[in-house]
């Protein structure tokens, strides 16, 4: 190579693999540490699973429940649960908190059906549970397939019952009819998004009448069941959260074995990493917090999503009980958005950008912006910020790529980033690129997945 083209070699920007920067050993690691993950996918299909999953594994490594007013001193690490749905992690540093705070912010919720609060009727010889969808699916994904029952029934006594039913061999598995294409002349005239209904999204549970049941004889015998099984009656379900998740296992897809494919990636392929790196990193000087937060995938709202006012008044009492001045403590500090993209897919090239799109196996995606329309909805970090972000990464050696999701005008999405930069804190948005997103079954690549967790270990310790 002559002189002068190894200079334009070194002035070029081009994505490459994990597998072409990290090497064999990289690659081993992301292997293994992907096993955590997917026990993690299991054991946490619902945001209220997912939070008892992250407290057993930092209570673990020794963190503790936290109570408003606890005095704070360095090296002290607590978690703060809030409702059983949305958890915040912490770790004081030895840097004054002053200087900022390291935070990761990934959600739990993930695309799903919840059942309606008076759901159980009988039609037909058959009896089912009507539901409504949550978050943005695509209806026809969730058809004759098993998909499995998680919640909880809280008694008008306070008495909660938990329910899980369709993951073990043994349990039944929750259905939802579809239309033989015999049958289906008109349906396939219709557009997608008209062709499925979602009054139509009911879940078959039953066609055996209960016996001298004169009326609703096969709901009665469902009812019945639940209350010998579970000791509930139907106005029960009215104070109730139960969600129909896919019955599938995380499994390894692919021959070489070098992708997940699962339920719940969005988000809890970004959550798992944010929070193995808060464990992991005890040798950080920065005040270090990692939240996950639920109801992003409709719009955060409510007490356990990013927009309750709790993350502003945890900031608050962190201040207060290591004397910092809080306006300092914001300004000072530095936010990882951590959500998923959508990662390049050659079947759908037509709605991408490859040369701005995430491609699998290139590592962590770094997003500047998200939005639609014009970056609605974005927080848009700076160029200094996207600078900053650059130096960590790439001194602590991670693997990583900008991307945007979709070409322009295609759609677009958003995450939590905005409800961060809204504190004055720096924000951006880091995270593992996904193929079919928000489908029941959704697959990512182990390197990406394990150059997140590297990259979350880089930005604590920054």
């Amino acid at each position: 190579m002559s002189e002068k083209k190894s200079k334009v070699e070194k002035l070029r920007y081009e994505k490459k693999t994990v597998y072409e920067k990290a090497g064999r050993e990289t690659v081993a690691e992301a292997y293994e540490y992907a096993k955590g993950y997917t026990a993690f996918l299991d054991s946490s299909k619902t945001e209220r699973e997912a939070v008892e999953s992250a407290i057993a594994l930092a209570e673990a490594k020794g963190f503790l429940p936290y109570r408003f007013g606890t005095s704070l001193k360095a090296g002290d690490k607590y978690y703060y649960n809030n409702r059983g749905k949305n958890l915040y992690l912490f770790r004081i540093g030895t840097e004054p908190l002053e200087s900022g705070m390291r935070i990761t912010a990934a959600h739990l919720d993930a695309p799903r059906l919840d059942l309606k609060q008076v759901p159980l009727y009988e039609e037909g010889g058959m009896s089912f549970l009507k539901t409504h969808y949550y978050g943005g699916i695509r209806k026809y994904q969730w058809l004759a397939m098993p998909l499995a029952l998680h919640g909880v029934v809280v008694k008008q006594n306070g008495e909660t019952v938990k329910l899980t039913v369709g993951e073990n061999d043994t349990d039944p598995v929750m259905y939802i009819t579809d239309l033989l294409p015999h049958l289906a002349a008109a349906e396939n005239e219709k557009p997608v998004s008209k062709a499925f209904s979602g009054e139509k999204l009911n879940i078959l549970v039953g066609s055996m009448p209960l016996e001298d049941e004169d009326g609703e004889a096969v709901k009665a015998g469902v009812l019945h069941y639940l209350y010998e099984t579970y000791g509930i009656v139907e106005e029960d379900l009215q104070s109730a959260e139960l969600c129909i998740v896919p019955a599938a296992k995380a499994r390894d897809v692919g021959f070489d074995r070098s992708m997940i494919g699962a339920y719940g990636h969005d988000d809890r392929v970004c959550a798992y990493p944010s929070l193995t790196a808060l464990l992991d990193t005890p040798d950080a000087a920065h005040t270090s917090m990692c939240i996950l937060v639920d109801k992003e995938e409709t719009g955060s709202d409510g007490v356990t999503g990013m927009q309750c006012q709790l993350i502003s008044d945890l900031i608050t009492e962190l201040s207060r009980a290591l004397g910092a001045n809080e306006a300092l403590v914001r300004s000072n500090s530095k936010c990882f958005s951590s959500d998923v993209t959508a990662t390049f897919d050659p079947n759908f090239a037509d709605v991408y950008e490859k040369r701005n799109a995430s491609l699998i196996g290139c590592g962590i995606s770094v997003c500047k912006f998200t939005g639609s329309r014009g970056k609605s909805g974005t927080s848009d970090a700076s160029a200094e910020m996207v600078a900053w972000v650059r130096r960590v990464l790439n001194e602590a050696g991670v693997v990583w790529q900008t991307c945007e999701l979709g070409r322009v005008d295609a759609g677009g999405g958003g995450t939590v980033a905005k409800y961060m930069a809204k504190l004055n804190i720096d924000t951006i948005d880091i995270g593992v690129g996904v193929l079919s997103m928000h489908a029941p079954y959704e697959v990512i690549s182990k390197v990406d997945l394990y150059e997140g967790h590297r990259a979350f270990c880089a930005f604590y310790r920054a």
